[in-house]
């Protein structure tokens, strides 16, 4: 990710928390004349615009070239229609304006923040416009920005918790394009050409495939005149086709994976849910009270307080364009691992058969809706959520009903929905640390044949999955 941060705007980032927000913001929505879809809110209180442009341009559509998109994303601002990047930075910089650059499993997304007054404002657009338009992907920067891509791969092999991850998704997505780790793997970035990025953007950073967010001090005209003319030169193009969908695991998985850290990662779960998915609200709700709420969730209570075997456990569902995961997580001592697992595993099954209690569901939706207009207190929350809103296609008023839809939940509706969507028999389990010592008592006790459980698959491995 690239993100620069000028002294004016910092400055201002300080005034842009307002106080509490009371209401939805009131989102506006058209296309563009080339078939971007725009999401708008007007936010007049400070004299700043944030623009984000999301692409349905992430990993999962690096075919067989993996890391593709993230090498494309981190190479538009390297240089544009002939300018340098240093040239392209202080273009932003003199300005006063923030550039940024991401790209993920499901998309990837340029952004600008600007003041509003128009002498600023235009000519940081023209050169948002440059970057998104006319990048020049030189030989020298594709070649830095490729190593700095395999250095971040190798790191991974110093952090346990990126290798559960990877090894976590390589095996509940199997076969589908969110198994391979969006960064790309050594041997896939090595091979990366100019001319694969080249093609990459041709096909991608289209107006079709685009959804632009902007909240800022602007009216609906000036919002629509500001669009035309930052995408007047990017071709229409076509949206792509959608990716697979996620195949539901058949069977459960143990994967063991030897690490001289000083804990065991443990990483168990399955896929989850999508986007817009009508289970969203009573998982969500749902989980809140199962991992996801912190200091007060169940695990929390059950692993650490109780038993102290790990400073934290949680879970959580990361809904994605197709299923994403559902995980649940610790970090144990070693010689605490199978304690610490079995806890986990017993908490969840316990969960999944009977949910929350009455009690535990009215807490977690006064957290949850009390905690809602801190959501939507900057600027920058609401552009990430309408960017989402917009990105994902779900209804314009989620934010408007979204503390209503909490509130209905109901523990039967949590119930069932964890019934349907979690199966602890087939849980992908990871577990990355050193191998456990063995004691005195276990070495000299007989050898028994192992017989595989229940179609369980077991795997060990010195790395990364």
């Amino acid at each position: 990710m690239v993100i620069r941060i000028s002294g004016i705007l910092l400055f201002l980032s300080s005034y842009i928390m307002s106080p509490y927000v009371q209401a939805a913001p009131d989102i506006q929505t058209w296309q563009s004349e080339k078939g971007a879809s725009v999401y708008f809110v007007a936010a007049t209180e400070l004299p700043i615009v944030d623009i984000q442009i999301i692409f349905d341009a992430g990993s999962a559509r690096n075919g067989n070239k993996a890391g593709l998109a993230g090498l494309t994303n981190g190479l538009l601002d390297e240089g544009a229609g002939g300018l340098t990047a240093n040239q392209i930075s202080q273009g932003f910089d003199k300005l006063g304006a923030n550039y940024g650059a991401s790209a993920g499993y499901d998309s990837a997304m340029v952004s600008l923040r600007s003041l509003s007054e128009p002498a600023i404002l235009a000519p940081a657009l023209e050169n948002l416009a440059r970057v998104l338009v006319k990048p020049d992907f030189p030989e020298d920067a594709l070649l830095r920005q490729k190593n700095r891509t395999l250095v971040g791969i190798r790191s991974k092999q110093q952090s346990p918790g990126a290798l559960a991850n990877d090894a976590f998704f390589a095996e509940v997505f199997k076969g589908h394009p969110y198994a391979v780790p969006s960064s790309g793997t050594e041997e896939s970035v090595s091979a990366l050409q100019r001319s694969d990025v080249v093609d990459f953007h041709k096909d991608y950073y289209v107006t079709k495939n685009a959804t632009v967010a902007i909240v800022g001090n602007l009216t609906k005209k000036q919002a629509k005149l500001m669009v035309e003319k930052l995408l007047k030169d990017l071709p229409a193009g076509k949206k792509p086709q959608s990716i697979p969908a996620v195949q539901v695991l058949e069977e459960a998985a143990i994967i063991q994976i030897d690490h001289p850290s000083t804990q065991t990662h443990v990483l168990l779960g399955q896929t989850g849910l999508k986007r817009g998915d009508p289970d969203y609200f009573p998982l969500y709700v749902g989980n809140h009270v199962l991992g996801g709420g912190g200091m007060v969730s169940r695990l929390f209570e059950e692993i650490r307080e109780k038993r102290g075997l790990s400073y934290s456990a949680n879970s959580y569902f990361s809904p994605m364009r197709e299923k994403g995961p559902f995980k649940a997580s610790l970090q144990t001592r070693t010689d605490q691992t199978e304690e610490a697992l079995s806890v986990l595993q017993e908490q969840l099954k316990l969960f999944i058969d009977n949910g929350p209690t009455e009690a535990e569901l009215e807490a977690s939706k006064k957290n949850i809706t009390g905690g809602f207009p801190l959501r939507l207190s900057s600027n920058s929350k609401i552009i990430g959520y309408i960017a989402m809103i917009g990105f994902y296609d779900l209804p314009k008023d989620y934010l408007e009903t979204f503390n209503a839809r909490v509130n209905a939940v109901t523990v039967d509706q949590i119930k069932d929905a964890f019934k349907r969507r979690l199966s602890p028999d087939k849980f992908v389990t990871v577990m990355v640390g050193p191998e456990p010592v063995e004691s005195e008592s276990e070495k000299n006790r007989a050898v028994e044949p192992v017989v595989e459980d229940q179609g369980q698959k077991v795997k060990a491995a010195g790395g990364s999955s």
